[in-house]
């Protein structure tokens, strides 16, 4: 495994954890809901941004070094 592979890899699972954390505060509702909801979003987004940016440059990468 390359360092791409193995960062894509972590960041995936931050998405998978972050998007678990907002579910779960869609699912207990009330103040929490409300205090934390758009804030998981927003880091959710972020790592998503993340992760496709480490994708898009191992694939890059790979592309014009072989691999």
């Amino acid at each position: 495994m390359t360092v791409f592979d193995i960062l894509v890899l972590v960041a995936v699972a931050a998405v998978a954890i972050v998007l678990g954390f907002g579910l779960y505060a869609l699912f207990r509702g009330g103040d929490y809901a409300r205090s934390n909801s758009n804030r998981l979003m927003r880091l959710r987004v972020g790592v998503q941004a993340v992760a496709v940016v480490l994708l898009m440059a191992g694939l890059w990468w790979k592309s014009t070094h072989g691999g």
